[in-house]
């Protein structure tokens, strides 16, 4: 086949796929707004029962509130996957917004409601054109014709689909986010708590390095010396030679710490290789074993990708060192704008997401706008997320 009718049928699919996602998203949202009248019925009614009582209508309105962020960040999370944008951050509106929110979102879903009802009805009416082409009571012609009209009105349903979905997201902007100023103020704030992350992250990280100097290679290099020493002192021939020969082995170990402290500093393959790349040379020297799925098409920028390199190699120690792991699972991949990665090992679980080296970590994350979780139950398996957007 041709590379370019090759490429116009890969474009069709995609063209399809890509109309074909808001239609799915419509569609759960028509059964979701049903869903939400409910709840917002049930918690009506449930507010007008304890009127009498303060307390109790404090409680249940507060209740309710937070059962309501849950459900407007269900959506939220559902219209960012029609668009294929990365996954919104939590609610934080007031409840009157939020409830507002629920309840003007019974427009878009009467309208949805409408266009999945065209579609059923359509896929219905095209099964009964075929059905009587094949019975013989049609002609070709009718066919070709009605076919015609058949593809037209899809593409107008799917295009009302669209629209639908255009709505319930600036519904969604406009009664869930926050206005510019206190999205500028939120904005200033989370920039200066990260700053000061990141400093703590880098003080932290030098003082680990201090230590790695102090502890581990000064120690060898003293001990090579002492054996140099030793050598140039002895008269006997043979035990001179066994000196050198362990201080020979000591300088290579010195060397390997050296190259192990230096890689933790900065990792120096980024410059001429990928990710994928230098994290399996990581995962050769690991003793655990190391599985790595890297699915990202274009690389991304290298402060990107230096932060997932420092979020692998933590993960693969503390399983090396602490999980008791027999295996590290690392998936990279790009999801729209972000490039995500996930790292599973199968060990006993238990990390602890507020010490340092985790810590450490969610600041770095956190320094690039990104989004850092760790999941580690009692008995494993532990879980580390981190997402960084990439464009």
């Amino acid at each position: 086949m041709p590379a370019r009718a090759t490429h116009d049928r890969w474009s069709w699919i995609g063209a399809v796929a890509r109309r074909g996602r808001p239609a799915a998203g419509v569609a759960v949202g028509v059964l979701t707004a049903g869903a939400e009248l409910l709840f917002l019925l049930l918690a009506g009614l449930a507010v007008v029962a304890v009127s009498p009582a303060p307390a109790a209508r404090r409680h249940v309105g507060a209740t309710t509130v937070s059962y309501a962020r849950r459900v407007a960040g269900w959506e939220r999370r559902r219209l960012a996957d029609i668009a294929l944008e990365p996954a919104p951050p939590p609610v934080r509106a007031g409840g009157p917004r939020v409830l507002g929110y629920l309840a003007t979102r019974l427009l878009p879903a009467a309208l949805g409601a409408l266009t999945v009802g065209l579609l059923v009805v359509g896929v219905v009416l095209a099964a009964i054109v075929v059905r009587s082409f094949v019975a013989g009571t049609m002609s070709l012609a009718g066919l070709l014709s009605q076919g015609l009209i058949g593809t037209a009105l899809l593409v107008v349903n799917l295009q009302a689909m669209a629209s639908v979905a255009t709505l319930d997201r600036w519904l969604a902007r406009s009664l869930l986010e926050s206005h510019t100023r206190q999205a500028l103020q939120r904005r200033i704030s989370e920039l200066a708590v990260s700053r000061a992350g990141v400093i703590a992250a880098v003080d932290a990280e030098r003082q680990r390095i201090e230590r790695d100097l102090h502890d581990g290679l000064q120690q060898h290099l003293v001990a090579l010396g002492m054996l140099l020493g030793r050598a140039r002192r002895s008269r006997d021939p043979d035990k001179a030679r066994a000196l050198l020969a362990q201080a020979h082995e000591d300088a290579q170990r010195a060397i390997d710490e050296l190259r192990d402290v230096a890689w933790r500093v900065y990792p120096a393959a980024l410059d001429h290789t990928t990710l994928d790349e230098v994290l399996s040379m990581v995962a050769q020297r690991s003793a655990t074993p190391v599985r790595i799925s890297y699915d990202v098409p274009v690389r991304p920028a290298r402060p990107i990708e230096t932060v997932l390199y420092f979020v692998a190699c933590e993960a693969i120690t503390n399983a090396t060192k602490h999980a008791r792991a027999t295996l590290v699972a690392i998936d990279i991949e790009a999801r729209g704008t972000t490039i995500e990665m996930r790292l599973r090992d199968d060990g006993i679980g238990g990390a602890d997401p507020h010490g340092s080296g985790l810590q450490g970590l969610a600041r770095r994350v956190a320094a690039l706008d990104g989004r850092f979780d760790v999941h580690s139950p009692p008995g494993g398996p532990t879980t580390i997320r981190a997402e960084l957007p990439c464009a």
